[in-house]
């Protein structure tokens, strides 16, 4: 959930804007976790939502996320698992094909969210 040594905050705030920075598979232990994709998701999920308690704001407070995936196949299920953190009205979201990600992840989620 971040590393004091690397440039970049977990998560900034801009008046009642919440940015997280993005988010890979990682355990507490600082290992990429290993397991399915949809493990991975969850993974990320959990992640991010201990960076948006840090920042005092819930997944209901989220308006906008992107996610990136190495694989678009794994779409669906990475669907599946986000879906499953949030309800309607669901934020707005892009879904983008990369090359790579940070320690050879699969998925990295980001987050922007307003508080009430």
């Amino acid at each position: 959930m971040g590393n004091s040594n690397l440039p970049f905050s977990a998560f900034v705030t801009n008046g009642n804007f919440v940015f997280t920075s993005g988010q890979v598979y990682l355990t507490s232990e600082g290992k990429l976790l290993e397991g399915t994709i949809k493990e991975q998701t969850h993974q990320v999920m959990k992640n991010l939502k201990g960076v948006l308690e840090k920042a005092g704001v819930t997944f209901a407070e989220v308006v906008k996320t992107t996610i990136y995936l190495t694989d678009m196949s794994n779409y669906a299920d990475v669907n599946e698992v986000y879906a499953s953190y949030f309800s309607e009205p669901y934020p707005a979201r892009e879904t983008v094909a990369v090359k790579e990600l940070p320690l050879g992840a699969k998925i990295e989620i980001s987050m922007i969210a307003s508080r009430s």
